[in-house]
């Protein structure tokens, strides 16, 4: 059986037809080719609040809606996400050990942004979320999440999303890993993108002890 998330980074999310009004606000069917009145119908049928503490998580596709399309969604402190200059490549990150439903929306639940986890490398992280039984988030999946509660992006407390890995051509995975914090406004990012939602990677065998690993309880198609 799947290990409930900790107490402490569950944050319950909106009903699943108030998540859909919230995507169509930000302007998500223009950008995906999913219409307004699927995401509605969609949150419809779908029903409850889901598995979980926490609720569902209504998300689109990333064959619909990438990551670079995403990214420019979140807010924070008045400033809008963005993607490192360096990962330009975003959307060649696909998923790994993680089976998304074969549909343009779906539900994942039980999310966590396990903080518990934090301080381990990603190659340390992803068995140790097995044997709780979950399964790490892909990139638009930790976005979706904060596009429905930017308050789970706090400073020293970020995710990245290991369920998303990239293959060079000729097969091996690419050392990068995504991630999403909070921008401190250096280097490459500009000062005027401090603490602005940041979507950027770290390397697939470091640890940091400000960045836990998201992951879900299960997906499914409603």
């Amino acid at each position: 059986m799947p290990e409930t998330a900790s107490a402490d980074t569950v944050t319950p999310l909106p009903p699943l037809a108030a998540q859909a009004e919230r995507l169509i606000g930000l302007g998500v069917p223009e950008l995906s080719g999913i219409s307004a009145a699927e995401l509605r119908d969609f949150a419809r049928s779908a029903g409850g609040a889901g598995a979980g503490s926490g609720g569902a998580l209504l998300a689109v596709h990333p064959d619909r809606a990438p990551a670079s399309v995403l990214a420019p969604l979140l807010h924070r402190a008045g400033k809008p996400g963005f993607v490192v200059v360096d990962m330009t490549d975003v959307d060649g990150f696909v998923p790994y050990h993680a089976e998304l439903p074969d549909a343009p929306l779906y539900l994942v639940d039980g999310l966590d942004r396990g903080d518990d986890l934090a301080d381990r490398s990603p190659e340390e992280a992803l068995p140790a979320l097995g044997e709780k039984g979950r399964t790490p988030l892909v990139l638009t999946e930790g976005i979706h999440w904060l596009l429905q509660r930017p308050e789970v992006l706090e400073r020293n407390h970020c995710f990245m999303t290991i369920g998303s890995r990239l293959r060079k051509p000729n097969g091996a995975l690419d050392t990068r890993t995504p991630a999403i914090w909070i921008s401190n406004g250096t280097g490459r990012d500009g000062r005027e993108r401090r603490d602005a939602p940041k979507v950027g990677w770290c390397w697939w065998n470091n640890r940091h002890t400000w960045l836990g690993f998201g992951s879900a309880s299960g997906r499914r198609r409603a």
